[in-house]
């Protein structure tokens, strides 16, 4: 067992307590970035490579037929295998539950799984939100999920967590207190999506940030730490699951030799049930610097005390940690730095190899020792609505520009799609929510003609239906926002036909009229015989 310091070229402030880590076939994604995502990787999904001390963030796009996955907090995350290693069935990840940069707590059931691979290593993910009926397990976080396979069967069983206080017991003083979660086990058919709920006598306090470990028809947990005691006794519990064919039976354990532990990470060693558990916390203000090796087999479980690594004296000296597994036998550990330095340095990051004899650049993601040429760089303005590029766009660039930079996007607290439009504004990157369905993680603005470079507004600010967004956005009309509504109405407005004024000719007042001369009709005849 060895630590290592690493350094994170990209983004390292992106990387906070809560986040979760999935290996697809060698290939680490990190999950759960501080903040809501940006323009640079609207999925907020990063593949995380690591090669000679450097770990790099680079964006994950999602397939078209993908749902909108928010950054969740603390979730409940197991990996979805076959039952049979040699099964050609596709490696699946479960999500459920955790808190979004809101602090809204989720209670959605999201299956993450590898869509493809392109040609220069650009891998797409697809993420499917499962329906749940019957008795769905509330908003949480900090719980577990595991998978049981039994009779040919397979189920997922969740446990735990914490959540808000009831909407009856909920006030403005108490608005943000979490109680925990009642000591139910909730069965899930992944096939059907209906939840069923189970009471154990032998569960009886609510517990979170526990450990969960599967294997075939049973579920170990150990720690966890309770709200109402405030404590975190030693304790493990099996959970066994029959699938029978009629209703499931379940029955409950509780063994000797627990562990008091909360928050610890838990990576499992090659394809045998033999797991590692490391970090995590004893108390409210102390860490827990053992590691233990678990091992499940037909007997049950085998805990025993386990080498632990030469912790360095930022690390022992800190008052938290947090990480996350990255799969065979590597954790990814950060700490806060010392110092007080600048937000994107504000964690230093350290990689804990578990078994010395192989690589991590292998176990992580299978990185050529050859000078490999990567694959293109982050997603340009022109694909931030598209979750997926067509084989042929994907070009091998250079590897420097490969990888997601926040410095590189847009200060969008100043610009961009978080500006203040009007005066009237009310869009906040911290508290907005989707208004629009062609909305996924920006709301949706519209250019205001005003002027001769004129500037973009948000839509909810301008009160647009989404039908009248979508046919300004789809004609080639100016539009002008509610400060210049006199511009909209004077050229929106068309022009009357008016009809073209006959005007009178008016009389001349100094104009000669010729005299009349009154005759008797003798003159007249005089007159006429006088010219003949």
């Amino acid at each position: 067992m060895s630590l290592h310091l690493v350094s994170v070229v990209n983004s390292a402030s992106l990387i906070h307590p809560g986040f979760s880590l999935m290996n697809f076939d060698g290939d680490v994604f990190l999950f759960g970035q501080k903040g809501w995502p940006k323009r640079a990787c609207p999925t907020g999904v990063f593949n995380v490579r690591y090669k000679q001390g450097e770990l790099k963030l680079r964006p994950v796009s999602f397939c078209n037929d993908s749902c909108y996955l928010p950054p969740l907090r603390c979730p409940a995350v197991t990996q979805l295998a076959p039952e049979n290693p040699e099964s050609c069935e596709t490696e699946q990840y479960l999500i459920h539950g955790g808190k979004t940069p809101n602090n809204e707590l989720s209670d959605r059931l999201y299956i993450m799984s590898l869509e493809s691979r392109g040609c220069n290593k650009k891998v797409t993910l697809q993420c499917v939100e499962k329906e749940l009926v019957g008795e769905i397990p509330e908003a949480r976080y900090g719980h577990t999920i595991n998978m049981v396979y039994s009779h040919g069967k397979r189920a997922c069983v969740l446990f735990g967590g914490r959540s808000y206080m009831p909407p009856g017991q909920r006030t403005t003083e108490n608005w943000n207190s979490m109680t925990d979660c009642s000591p139910h086990v909730y069965l899930i058919d992944l096939d059907f999506g209906c939840c069923t709920s189970y009471t154990l006598q032998e569960l009886t306090d609510g517990q979170s940030f526990h450990v969960s470990l599967s294997r075939k028809d049973s579920v170990y947990f150990l720690g966890g730490h309770t709200l109402a005691s405030n404590s975190r006794p030693p304790r493990l519990f099996r959970l066994r699951v029959e699938l029978l064919l009629g209703s499931p039976a379940l029955s409950c354990e509780i063994l000797p030799y627990g562990l008091s532990l909360t928050s610890a990470i838990v990576t499992r060693l090659g394809p045998d049930y033999e797991f590692v558990i490391v970090g995590g916390y004893t108390s409210d203000s102390r860490k827990r610097f053992e590691c233990n090796t678990v091992v499940l087999d037909d007997s049950g479980i085998h805990i025993m005390t386990r080498e632990t690594p030469e912790w360095t004296g930022e690390i022992r000296q800190s008052k938290t940690w947090f990480g996350g597994s990255m799969g065979e036998g590597s954790v990814l550990m950060g700490v806060p730095a010392e110092g007080g330095q600048a937000l994107s340095e504000s964690n230093n990051f350290y990689i804990v190899k578990l078994r010395q004899e192989e690589e991590l650049g292998q176990t992580c993601s299978q990185e050529s020792t050859d000078q490999e040429q990567e694959d293109s760089a982050p997603l340009e303005d022109s694909e931030e609505f598209y979750f997926s590029r067509e084989p042929d766009e994907l070009q091998d660039d250079d590897v420097d520009e490969d990888t997601y930079n926040e410095e590189d996007e847009e200060d969008e607290s100043q610009t961009g799609y978080w500006v203040k439009c009007c005066l009237r504004c009310q869009v906040d990157i911290n508290t907005w929510v989707p208004n629009y369905s062609t909305e996924l993680n920006k709301p949706a603005m519209i250019f205001c003609s005003k002027g001769e470079e004129g500037h973009w507004v948000h839509a909810l600010c301008m009160d647009l239906s989404e039908d009248l967004l979508v046919c300004l956005s789809q004609e080639n009309t100016k539009y002008f926002c509610m400060d210049h509504m006199e511009v909209l109405q004077g050229l929106q407005t068309p022009p009357q036909k008016l009809l073209p004024v006959k005007h009178p000719p008016m009389k001349n007042q100094h104009r000669k009229v010729p005299v009349k001369l009154k005759m008797s009709p003798a003159k007249k005849s005089f007159i006429r015989r006088l010219f003949e």
